[in-house]
């Protein structure tokens, strides 16, 4: 690649990340100002990824700008590390996510998951009692599970229901219990569980219990987890991919930049 056409590909790539950045610090403060405190824990992480993609930016644009050698290596070693970051990350989101599937059961449309199935890193998380109440303040919300009986009418719509591995997990007693449903959100407890699973028990009726910490609620949010952070990690290899193209550009600029210097 040439040296015209590596400096100048190299700097306005990295003032379009640095735009980029700007932006994500931008949204980072917004998150800061909302009242919901899930948004707010994600603050910090979204305002340091925003100054390491502004910081890593501005060193490439500049060493692109002056041609220079030194700031070009502090570039290319920073995007290095980024690299080799994000696939350590994607291949053990790979590993943590390999386990875990749902069996079918027999007259609903959903599937149910056990906790025992996945990874030991998910069992070690889940079974963490303050993780766990963080994560179910995050991602299970009493709405869901107290809207299932305005969207299911009668005990057949819900039955063919196809609902979400949270909400087959956390809004419903396990199928082995053996309740019988009333609706969407009663369940008959007076009849003897025919299964000895934990859950059966602590399933309750009530709109603040039903199985928030059932073993089958914390194996429907490892299910979630599961299938998001593999979109997480599809997104990486792309990123990676083209992270890869910027950082052969980058050298490609710093060689010339260096034969540059060395004419002069």
């Amino acid at each position: 690649m040439g040296m015209g056409t590596s400096t100048f590909v190299t700097r306005w790539i990295n003032f379009l990340t640095m735009v980029l950045a700007i932006v994500v610090i931008i949204f980072g403060v917004w998150m800061s100002t909302r009242p919901d405190a899930c948004r707010k824990s994600l603050t910090i992480p979204v305002l340091s990824i925003g100054a390491v993609i502004f910081l890593i930016s501005i060193v490439g644009f500049l060493g692109a700008m002056k041609r220079s050698s030194m700031l070009l290596w502090v570039y290319l070693i920073m995007l290095f590390f980024i690299l080799v970051g994000i696939l350590v990350f994607t291949v053990l989101v790979f590993i943590v996510t390999n386990n875990g599937s749902g069996h079918s059961v027999t007259g609903l449309r959903y599937k149910e998951y056990q906790l025992q199935d996945y990874s030991s890193w998910f069992l070690k998380e889940l079974n963490n009692s303050h993780n766990w109440k963080r994560l179910r303040a995050c991602l299970v919300k009493t709405e869901d599970c107290n809207n299932l009986s305005k969207r299911y009418k009668t005990p057949k719509q819900y039955k063919l229901a196809k609902l979400t591995p949270i909400e087959a997990g956390c809004c419903r007693p396990p199928s082995e219990c053996g309740y019988p449903a009333v609706n969407a959100s009663y369940y008959d407890l007076t009849f003897q569980p025919v299964s000895p699973n934990h859950d059966c028990k602590r399933y309750k009726n009530s709109r603040a219990v039903k199985c928030y910490d059932c073993d089958s609620c914390k194996a429907g949010v490892a299910q979630y987890m599961k299938i998001e952070w593999r979109v997480v990690a599809i997104f990486n290899v792309v990123l990676f991919a083209v992270l890869s193209i910027i950082y052969f550009v980058g050298c490609c600029a710093r060689r010339n930049a260096a034969r540059s210097q060395s004419k002069s």
